[in-house]
């Protein structure tokens, strides 16, 4: 830039900075006032201080409020918000996805992002606001590849946001500064050309020494964000491209009769980051993102009066911290004040030893001699007063009230005495001081927003990076990787082997949303998990036959994938997840349908055979039934016979009686040999009834124990293929 333009340029910069001054001068004089009255403890009013300690009265400062600051705080940290991305256009994938969301992760690990979030979250209970930012950075000294980080700012107060923000992150920012107190040795060797002038504006120009110091000089990160006008071009293949890229390659498109379908005017914003002191441009940085990348965390926000204010969680607290302080130190001073109770006695008892009853209130002495019959008494102390100690009491529930943090949220015992009460009590005061995580979790989103907004332009190279899954176990893909011209060409079997090649990640192309998770963190994730896992084999034992690989997964002791990964490969068909390799799928796939096949076959088989045998054992019944009926029919036969030669016994003569008796006992021998032969085929045909039934008993055994040997034989299949 011209001088001129420098100076117009630097005019207007100062103009901006007053308007963003006047807008957040309240809110950080309030942040100020909040940040030494809880944290520092500066609690009491300085001239009250001094005239106590005139009069020998203590001021004491009971500090309860950085305890109910860290159980925000700490909330926040336990279950920290984690970046999500999701595919929402043709171009995207899945995927990709996946290794944008472990590029994040792995962002957020090597720049120690941790820190950056719970420095702002700190910053907002504890003030009323604070920030981080995404920056760049070389990946290392030897290199010109850039990496991505997230750093914090330490003191919010050093940032200027813009005047006009309404929205509750920093998408709607045009104009942002952050100012930096730098020593005059480094400023010269960063700018040897550049004159040692501190950034003022005219708002300040009556407080120097806060922009200027002896040996320091003010320098003031100036963002501008603008918005250009720009074409867009839809092609026949259903690309979009900028009017810029289309006239460029016009020639190659219409080569190909990607003609253009429909023009549309649209609008983008170009960042810049400009260094200034109080009088030149020091540097000016193009940003590749869209976004000014300095992220607001806030505490609780209001709108009065056109003006935005932020509060911190203990900004309404104070009044009650302030009375907690003062009726505490007045019990303290009533009971320091106990031993000094004074001594009581008629007139003229203490004339005989008078030097050491005046002071025999504040100094102990072996003896006392007093005048009189009457021996002199002390004073009775009553203690302290008990409204004294009953307004500190209400005091601290104000507090409590205030801020919405009882005891229970403290972990301090209460009146509750159910675990589900307490647990409610807890819940009730995780809902009151919820905005303070929901803010975070906003800001953190908006982080992830310009991330996946710097990715294509950052990471547009072809290289080897390294992403963080879930479980933080780290991994090495490739991105932005070109196939030569010679590699496009291949068809058939080489084009096949090409596709069957490991993926490449193509972050350049393609649009992705981002969405937060609020909530615990994977290892605690991972922690309820398994005890819910066990808690599970405990109450349904046949699961873990099916399900041992994955509860093992989950421990923390070592070898445990290498256990998982075993046990695993002893399931069952079917029983896998999907994601294993195609050629393995598709064998388990055969597999089952032979088994399938095998057996329909067996069951068909051995149904036929247990049809035969059973025919068979029918006949067998038949004829032993009609065996059975032929022998009944002979007995009744022999009977008739017996009865008829009775009757012959009586008109015969004696001379036949023992002929007669004779034949009796033959037949009766000849009816018992044919009764005992009719039960003998009567056991026999149950015997073969049981026979029949242990045959498929039989049956049914050696089905399932071939079934087991297919399965068997699947497994090691399985293991044989893997």
């Amino acid at each position: 830039m011209a001088d001129q333009d420098n100076e117009d340029f630097l005019t207007d910069a100062k103009a901006v900075f007053d308007q963003c001054l006047e807008a957040n001068q309240s809110n950080q004089a309030r942040y100020e006032a909040d940040i030494k009255f809880g944290r520092i403890g500066e609690q009491w009013d300085s001239d009250d201080v001094e005239a106590r300690k005139s009069q020998g009265r203590p001021s004491i400062t009971v500090n309860r409020m950085p305890a109910f600051i860290r159980q925000v705080v700490n909330d926040a940290r336990q279950n920290k918000p984690s970046i999500k991305v999701h595919p929402v256009d043709d171009k995207s994938d899945p995927e990709t996805a996946e290794v944008i969301n472990g590029i994040i992760r792995n962002i957020e690990q090597v720049s120690k992002a941790d820190l950056a979030y719970d420095t702002a979250i700190d910053c907002a209970a504890s003030g009323g606001f604070g920030y981080f930012r995404v920056g760049l950075d070389y990946a290392d000294d030897d290199t010109f590849d850039m990496d991505i980080n997230i750093e914090r700012i330490m003191n919010p107060l050093t940032v200027f946001p813009d005047a006009e923000s309404t929205c509750a992150d920093s998408s709607d920012w045009n104009y942002c500064f952050v100012t930096e107190m730098m020593p005059k040795d480094e400023f010269e060797e960063k700018w040897p050309d550049a004159e040692v002038v501190s950034w003022q504006a005219s708002s300040i120009d009556n407080d120097e020494s806060t922009w200027y110091g002896a040996d320091e000089v003010r320098v003031a990160e100036y963002w501008v964000r603008e918005a250009t006008n720009k074409k867009i071009y839809m092609l026949a293949s259903g690309d979009i491209v900028s009017g810029e890229t289309y006239d460029n390659l016009k020639d190659e498109y219409e080569a190909l009769g990607n003609t253009v379908q429909s023009i549309r005017d649209t609008t983008s914003h170009v960042v810049t980051q400009y260094i200034i002191n109080g009088q030149e441009i020091l540097e000016t940085n193009q940003w590749p993102g869209k976004f000014i990348p300095i992220i607001p965390v806030y505490g609780e926000e209001v709108f009065s009066e056109g003006e935005r204010h932020f509060f911190s969680l203990i900004h309404f607290a104070k009044d009650a911290q302030t009375m907690y302080n003062y009726w505490r130190t007045t019990t303290t001073e009533l009971v320091a004040m106990s031993p000094k109770a004074p001594w009581i006695g008629p007139a003229g008892a203490f004339n005989t030893d008078l030097d050491r009853w005046q002071n025999a209130n504040v100094e102990a002495h072996p003896f006392l001699e007093y005048d009189g019959d009457v021996p002199p008494q002390r004073q009775p102390f009553a203690g302290p007063p008990a409204g004294a100690l009953q307004e500190a009491l209400n005091a601290s529930d104000d507090m409590k009230s205030v801020m919405g943090l009882h005891d229970a949220a403290l972990g301090a015992q209460s009146n509750e005495i159910s675990g589900v009460a307490i647990g409610k009590r807890v819940r009730e005061g995780d809902t009151s001081t919820f905005h303070f995580v929901d803010n975070m979790a906003r800001a953190i989103r908006h982080a992830g927003c310009i991330i996946v907004d710097l990715i294509p332009s950052v990471y547009s190279r072809a290289r080897m990076m390294r992403v963080l899954g879930e479980d933080g176990v780290p991994q090495t893909v490739a991105v932005n990787q070109e196939l030569n011209k010679e590699e496009e060409m291949l068809q058939g079997e080489a084009q096949e082997q090409r596709e069957a090649m490991e993926n490449v990640y193509n972050l350049t192309v393609g649009k992705y949303d981002v969405t937060v998770n609020s909530g615990p963190s994977y290892t605690t994730q991972r922690e309820e998990a398994r005890e819910s896992m066990i808690a599970l084999l405990q109450a349904f034992p046949q699961a873990a036959a099916v399900t041992g690989d994955l509860v093992v997964e989950a421990m923390d002791w070592p070898n445990a994938d290498v256990f998982a990964k075993r046990l695993k490969s002893m399931l069952p068909p079917g029983v896998i997840d999907d994601d294993t390799d195609p050629q393995v799928g598709q064998m388990q796939q055969q597999m089952q349908q032979m088994e399938q096949v095998i057996n329909q076959l067996m069951a068909d088989r051995e149904g036929k055979q247990a049809e035969i045998q059973v025919d068979n054992r029918k006949v067998d019944i038949d004829m032993m039934n009609a065996e059975t009926k032929r022998m009944e029919a002979q007995i009744k036969q022999q009977e008739a016979e017996i009865k008829a030669m009775e009757a012959m016994k009586v008109t015969e003569p004696d001379n036949s009686a023992m002929h007669l008796k004779q034949m009796d006992l033959n037949a009766e021998a000849e009816q018992a040999a044919f009764k005992g032969e009719f039960e003998q085929q009567k056991i026999d045909l149950d015997r073969q009834k049981l026979a029949l039934e242990e045959q498929k008993l039989n049956l049914e055994e050696y089905k399932a124990h071939m079934d087991a040997e297919i399965k068997q034989a699947e497994i090691n299949v399985q293991a044989v293929s893997q």
